[in-house]
């Protein structure tokens, strides 16, 4: 079946990179069980959902960093390495307690796959419990790679994650457009020359309206006819 893209370019198959947390899956009240177990752990107090929800999309690293700076002091050096593989510990025994994929992202991912997409995760969560995510979920078939945070020496908003994706898929910039929630995800994709569209219902800290985006979706059931807008 021919694509948009397809008649743009020339032939191929159009890639889709797609981040994970706030973007296909809610995985967020997981997150927020192993950031308060590890606080309380510690004698700190814990924090709520909406807070968490604003400390995702920089990697582990910078949730639990975040974590610990808003319940009474900031964690550095060796001390926060230690936290983070003591969270990583808490995290991955409960990955998928309470995430779930969002509405309709398994069967729109599908219909894109059917349709000739190439499918690829591009996410600053470590790549070890994204795979597991994805697997428990039912979702890792759709995706030809799953790149994390720690796959490649460098994670979003820098544009060599998106391009190391790129090349192990033997894909261009020409063939790619980056799906994803956040300021991050829309930075790495403009620097590395990609078409970026947003989701609404994710855990951007930012206005998404600022983030000069290509499209905005508010339901999954969108993105079909907005990829092809876009692609046109």
């Amino acid at each position: 079946m021919s694509t948009p893209l397809d008649r743009r370019h020339g032939g191929g198959a159009p890639t889709l990179l797609c981040d994970l947390d706030g973007t296909l899956v809610d995985s967020a009240p997981d997150l927020l069980r192993a950031l308060n177990s590890l606080l309380e752990l510690e004698g700190r107090a814990p924090i709520d959902l909406p807070v968490l929800k604003r400390m995702v999309g920089d990697g582990v690293t910078k949730l639990v960093e975040r974590g610990w700076t808003a319940t009474g002091g900031a964690a550095t050096g060796s001390d926060l390495e230690g936290l983070v593989d003591r969270f990583l510990t808490l995290y991955e025994t409960n990955l998928v307690r309470d995430t779930v994929a969002f509405p309709r992202v398994g069967s729109v991912l599908s219909s894109l796959k059917e349709s000739g997409w190439k499918l690829a995760v591009c996410t600053n969560k470590p790549e070890r419990p994204s795979r597991q995510i994805l697997e428990t979920l039912g979702l890792s078939h759709l995706f030809e790679a799953v790149a994390g945070g720690d796959s490649y020496p460098v994670k979003k908003p820098d544009p060599g994650h998106l391009l190391a994706t790129m090349a192990e898929l033997q894909t261009t910039k020409e063939r790619c457009v980056m799906l994803g929630d956040s300021g991050n995800d829309v930075r790495a994709a403009q620097a590395a020359g990609v078409p970026v569209v947003l989701v609404t219902f994710g855990y951007c800290r930012e206005s998404l309206s600022s983030l000069g985006a290509d499209a905005l979706v508010d339901d999954f059931a969108d993105l079909p006819a907005v990829l092809a807008g876009l692609t046109d």
